[in-house]
């Protein structure tokens, strides 16, 4: 009888490359540079966007929405319109300009109007028209306001004389606004900026300039 023993094999030995174990340690230590740079480089990124937004948001620019139909048909309910904040600063309102405002009975408030009277300056509203007095036009002169409807008429019979930093604001809707007509004149300082721009709807977008009035 045969008895036969099956040779075992002999375990390989587990053999590690130092080569190796240093090349994916390096791989390792490359990925996580990688990443750490790319975070440092967003951070730098947004960092610097900040710095750049919010002075321009908050000093330079701001963004207001239209509520109400007071400024029809020149501006309408939701339009997203962005004012210009610094020019003011440098500069008087004019006549035409449309402005931003902070309500004076009610400082939460902003109100959109255009700038018809100005400071030092007789406002005379008298048979659905607007007639200013001023020193170059002691006789008075009748505005010519090409942006409002054919048909509107501005109610309202009174005279007004302006102080020396009032201003007399009325929508463009003269039917339907709440203005200097119901307020009075308002002073300089409750104006936060002039409208430049309206950004929304896409299809309405516009840049917007103070008119001509010929005087």
């Amino acid at each position: 009888m045969s008895i036969f023993f099956k040779k075992q094999k002999e375990a390989e030995p587990i053999v590690t490359s130092v080569e190796n174990t240093v090349s994916i340690s390096e791989e390792k230590s490359s990925k996580l540079k990688k990443a750490t740079e790319y975070i440092l480089e967003v951070i730098k990124v947004v960092l610097i966007s900040l710095a750049i937004i919010i002075p321009v948001r908050y000093f330079l620019i701001q963004p207001f929405y239209v509520k109400g139909a007071s400024m029809e048909p020149n501006f309408f309910d939701h339009e997203y319109l962005i004012i210009d904040e610094i020019s003011y600063r440098f500069n008087e309102p004019e006549r035409g300009d449309i402005v931003v405002f902070k309500y004076p009975r009610d400082q939460s408030q902003y109100f959109i109007k255009r700038v018809i009277g100005l400071p030092n300056e007789t406002v005379e509203i008298k048979d659905g028209k607007v007639t200013i007095y001023n020193a170059n036009n002691p006789e008075g002169v009748t505005l010519d306001e090409t942006y409002l409807d054919k048909d509107v008429k501005t109610f309202g019979d009174r005279v007004v004389a302006l102080g020396s930093s009032q201003y007399y604001i009325l929508g463009d809707n003269r039917l339907a606004s709440f203005d200097s007509r119901s307020f009075g004149p308002i002073e300089k300082k409750p104006i936060v900026g002039k409208i430049w721009v309206r950004g929304w709807p896409f299809n309405k977008i516009k840049i917007f300039e103070t008119p001509e009035y010929g005087f």
